[in-house]
């Protein structure tokens, strides 16, 4: 009585800790936000001779038509990863953390026979291209395992109650069914702790194989083929994955006579929609269901196409730097089209500065940490790239409710940087606005660093403490180091435009030089004033760009104007908007950017934030992605319009 009390208590928690995880807006999975991805990636294998036993890639923009990579052929050689020399059924899951991914397959030559396989072989990588891997024989590995069969269709997912990946697979003894069982894999995914426990056997006691788990509002869905009694798929749930408790609905979910098996489920980008796919292996063919509940599902084979004849794979959805790893490794097929340019850093971000550094001989994206209500971000990170393509995150650099900014507690907001050499060495020069402790409105301050990625020290105190004009907000800070007379400006204001000269030591305003010059006149469709000062130099002249309207509004843009001097007077454009909306193309608010010439020549590019589209309608302000497009010139000198690139 007190054991079962035990086990019903413990039920009983499981359900109340797996509630708390489905609560709206809530998931236990930390990887990238579900706007980063791009693609799909689907990894399959294509038949039972041969090197048809390997793990292939295909790639999809859409979910629905997929283009087969390097040709079709084995991107992982199966003799290297294998004791039996084949491999099939290749499942991949992005791990917790966003960037490791982990592949589990069965280690088979089918040639040998369908029981003659006592392996499975966990792989792991942190770019899609190398991957580590083990081979787990089951009956090498434990005891008692004399009569095992074989070891088929493994498959990883994430188990938030025990903090572990738990691996499941589906195992035949003797003359029993094929059961799927589990076991925890260890913290470096090479190896499983503990026995193999039964995971779920029907309760009609015959076999089931090929297990596929999908986690949707607080349930786990099993979908699972009856194998040698119906050759069907059925799903069961639970709320807790080792409970033992699950519910089996009735129905098959195969929406075809057929024999069919390998069930694979993912989710479409931004929709609520989900495909169920399977293996239709008596006619060689694939056949993609949809569904919103995995409950009801409509074929939907007349809208997908591919060039390649898959068997039992997975889709998992990629971001635009994975989409580039792999096709840089393996060819970009031909009628896959354009791969997308942006945004170029995961997750949100807003208010980007670019830097070269001539230290390094890297490129730095420093800007403000968004999706946080209120534009709360206390922090800065920063990312590094050596092609302006893949970038690097290096992590956080400052942190204003840490000890390393002693004056301020949060809104780090607009950051720039300056690279100088003082006595024959590279310093940095990092400026920020922050919201001051002892309160007074938005503040300027600088922090210093001899690398470009940290670490910073603060100067201790702010920079720029109060208004020129009386009002506005001392934000949105912008340095120039004019390359004519070598000295260095700042630039700063929100509702007005101020600019001064720095001192040599680069912490300092130099006394007298504080100069309103905010661009009279103009209208929210074209150049009127908002925010965002950035200043550089080309050819005799001082460009100054600055956004327009409100950074939550669909109309944020970009406009400029020239200068013979780096404190004005300003003479607008007479085109002054460089960077706008593009509706059609669901393109909005790209503006406070930064600009870079690629050293040693007269190329440009303008870095942007825009608004994410799905949030145009549900914080604006505060979902933003980072974007780099080129930005080019006329024979005069006038900025071409930037054309925004998705």
């Amino acid at each position: 009585m007190i054991v079962r009390m035990k086990n019903t208590f413990r039920m009983l928690l499981a359900a109340m800790l797996l509630s708390l995880f489905a609560l709206p807006g809530y998931s236990w999975q930390k990887s990238f936000p579900e706007k980063d991805y791009v693609a799909y990636l689907f990894t399959y294998f294509t038949g039972n001779s041969g090197d048809e036993e390997a793990v292939r890639y295909a790639v999809s923009m859409d979910g629905y038509t997929y283009w087969a990579l390097n040709d079709n052929e084995p991107v992982i050689d199966s003799k290297v990863i294998s004791s039996t020399g084949g491999v099939r059924d290749p499942h991949i899951l992005r791990c917790e953390d966003g960037k490791t991914f982990y592949m589990v397959v069965t280690d088979m030559v089918s040639a040998n026979g369908w029981s003659s396989n006592r392996a499975m072989v966990l792989l792991k990588s942190t770019d899609l291209v190398n991957w580590s891997h083990s081979v787990i024989n089951i009956q090498k590995r434990y005891s008692g395992q004399e009569d095992l069969k074989r070891v088929w269709a493994p498959q990883t997912i994430y188990d938030p109650e025990v903090g572990k990946y738990m691996v499941y697979w589906s195992m035949l003894h003797g003359d029993g069914a094929d059961v799927i069982y589990y076991a925890y894999a260890n913290a470096e995914f090479t190896d499983l702790e503990g026995e193999p426990k039964p995971l779920f056997l029907p309760e009609n006691g015959k076999s089931c194989i090929d297990g596929d788990i999908v986690y949707k509002d607080g349930v786990f869905h099993l979908f699972y083929k009856t194998e040698g009694h119906g050759n069907g798929i059925k799903v069961a749930t639970t709320r807790s994955l080792t409970s033992g408790a699950w519910t089996e609905e009735p129905d098959y979910k195969q929406q075809t006579k057929e024999a069919v098996e390998g069930a694979g489920t993912f989710k479409l980008i931004g929709q609520d929609k989900y495909i169920l796919m399977y293996d239709v292996y008596m006619k060689g063919s694939y056949q993609f269901t949809e569904t919103t509940d995995l409950k009801n599902f409509k074929v939907i084979d007349s809208e997908v196409k591919m060039n390649f004849h898959p068997r039992h794979g997975t889709i998992i959805p990629i971001t635009r730097h994975e989409l580039l790893r792999i096709t840089d490794e393996w060819g970009k097929p031909t009628e896959l089209g354009a791969l997308p340019n942006n945004p170029v850093l995961p997750g949100f971000h807003a208010d980007p500065e670019i830097l070269y550094s001539h230290q390094t001989q890297k490129y730095y994206i420093y800007s403000t940490t968004d999706g946080q209500p209120g534009w709360g971000g206390w922090y800065f990170t920063v990312f590094s790239s050596t092609d302006l393509k893949t970038w690097q995150d290096e992590g956080v650099m400052l942190d204003l409710k840490s000890e390393q900014v002693p004056w301020a507690d949060g809104n780090a907001w607009a950051p720039c940087i300056e690279e100088k050499k003082v006595d024959g060495k590279y310093k940095y020069f990092f400026y920020y606005s922050g919201n001051p402790k002892n309160g007074g409105g938005k503040q300027i301050g600088v922090a210093t660093s001899d690398s470009p990625a940290g670490p910073f020290t603060d100067l201790g105190r702010p920079v720029v403490t109060a208004s020129p004009v009386g009002g506005g907000q001392q934000i949105d800070v912008d340095v120039f180091t004019d390359p004519v007379s070598g000295k260095s400006y700042l630039y700063w204001g929100n509702g007005y435009m101020a600019g001064a000269e720095l001192n040599d030591d680069m912490v300092s305003i130099k006394e007298n030089t504080v100069t309103v010059m905010t661009p009279e006149g103009g209208t929210l469709q074209d150049y009127a004033f908002r925010e965002a000062a950035y200043v550089f130099y080309r050819n005799g002249l001082y460009y100054f760009m600055w956004s327009v309207d409100d950074t939550g509004s669909p109309n944020y843009h970009v406009a400029y104007g020239t200068s013979k001097s780096p404190l004005g007077p300003i003479e607008v454009a007479k085109q002054p908007v460089v960077l706008i909306q593009n509706p059609e193309k669901e393109i909005y608010g790209p503006a406070h950017n930064a600009v870079l010439q690629i050293p040693g020549t007269d190329e440009w590019r303008i870095v942007y934030h825009r608004i994410n589209k799905w949030y145009l309608k549900d914080g604006p302000g505060v979902h933003r992605e980072v974007c780099i497009d080129r930005m080019e010139f006329n024979e005069d000198g006038t900025i071409k319009p930037v054309v925004p690139t998705l």
